[in-house]
């Protein structure tokens, strides 16, 4: 069996990194936000990479973007949707739909500072897979999210949130 290009990076860095583990640690790239205008930002990275977010015109903002906490439900869904591809590669399965949909829900009370009681962040992510392959069961693409959920960046940063 020959390996897809994703498993084969994936692996290598796998064994490299089990054979100098002091190179595992990281320090990931800063996005800085820029107030454009009104609540518009534009958020870049030092290798040019950007995207724009904006408010809804109900929180004062023009609607001109998405807003900030749409692109961190995009994100988890991106990483978790991203793991579970690459964990597919490595086990050989061949994925025929992936869809991952994070939801979420938060009271705008916390945000306004109407009630400090209230935290402006979410209070609720859901993920939800869809998922088929052609070569594989129910249980092994069960067990290939739930290896993705313990592994994506993003979704264990969101869980074990650090200090």
């Amino acid at each position: 069996m020959t390996l897809s290009p994703i498993a084969s990076a994936w692996n290598s860095l796998s064994e490299a990194l089990r054979a100098h583990p002091d190179k595992a640690r990281a320090k990931y790239a800063p996005a800085t936000a820029t107030l454009e205008s009104g609540l518009k930002c534009r958020v870049t990275g030092p290798s040019g990479e950007q995207i724009e977010t904006d408010m809804p015109p109900a929180l004062g903002g023009a609607g001109s973007g998405p807003n900030p906490g749409w692109f961190f439900r995009a994100s988890v869904a991106a990483c978790c949707s991203t793991v579970i591809a690459a964990q597919a590669a490595r086990l050989g399965i061949n994925l025929t739909k992936l869809e991952v949909t994070v939801e979420g829900e938060g009271d705008h009370r916390g945000m306004l500072g109407v009630e400090d009681a209230i935290s402006a962040g979410h209070s609720a992510i859901r993920t939800n897979v869809r998922i088929s392959a052609q070569d594989a069961t129910f249980e092994q693409l069960e067990e290939l999210v739930q290896w993705a959920a313990a592994h994506s960046p993003v979704g264990c940063t969101v869980r074990d949130a650090p200090s």
